[in-house]
């Protein structure tokens, strides 16, 4: 069945993401149905595309995660979205991300989408070398098992690269080679620490996780 698989985030569940599947007939009925008052804030559409057979897409992707579900009758993993996204990239025949967007803003309100927001803005905040106690002269190692490289902090959000300025976003993704961003810091270390262990560490504290 022609449809789209989706990878769906909510700001009220860091570091889970939902995979999906609808078709374009019942894609905003399908997409109402979760926002009940269940869900406290309204979820973002990280990536969809059109498939040939979005019911066998949905289901590969789903056994291919199945030790990270969250429940086994679910379709909630905990995951990085650009884990299902670089297999989905594999088979988009049509990037219908703004679709899938554009169909979810038409169902929630401002006041909606403003505690999204408010709430993306207290749970994530921006990447601050400073704030994480790495300063400007530190290096920074960036390991992917078959790449490898080493930047030098050179302000509070940026690293120098090769002579040249970089956000560490910006990267992450040239280092490897992707054509969209994803959450860089699981890819860096410091001092032999993960720089997603030291963010962890910093913000959730601060923010009483």
């Amino acid at each position: 069945m022609k449809g789209i698989v989706y990878i769906l985030s909510n700001p009220a569940m860091p570091g889970i993401v939902k995979i999906g599947r609808t078709t374009r007939g019942d894609m905003k009925q399908r997409l109402k149905e979760l926002f009940t008052t269940g869900v406290p804030v309204p979820f973002d559409c990280v990536f969809a595309c059109d498939v040939e057979n979005c019911v066998a897409l949905e289901k590969a992707l789903h056994i291919a995660f199945r030790p990270y579900q969250i429940h086994p009758s679910r379709e909630f993993f905990k995951i990085e979205p650009d884990q299902p996204m670089a297999i989905l990239k594999l088979f988009d025949k049509k990037d219908v991300t703004a679709e899938v967007t554009q169909a979810i803003d038409s169902q929630i309100t401002d006041l909606d989408r403003e505690a999204g927001e408010k709430l993306k803005r207290q749970r994530r905040p921006p990447l601050n070398f400073k704030e994480m106690g790495i300063l400007v002269g530190a290096s920074l190692t960036f390991n992917t098992g078959d790449k490898s490289a080493l930047v030098t902090v050179c302000a509070d959000k940026k690293v120098l690269y090769n002579g040249l300025e970089y956000s560490l976003t910006q990267l992450t993704r040239e280092l490897l080679e992707l054509d969209y961003n994803v959450q860089p810091t699981r890819y860096w270390s410091y001092n032999g620490k993960s720089l997603a262990a030291i963010y962890d560490e910093v913000y959730w504290e601060e923010g009483g996780e």
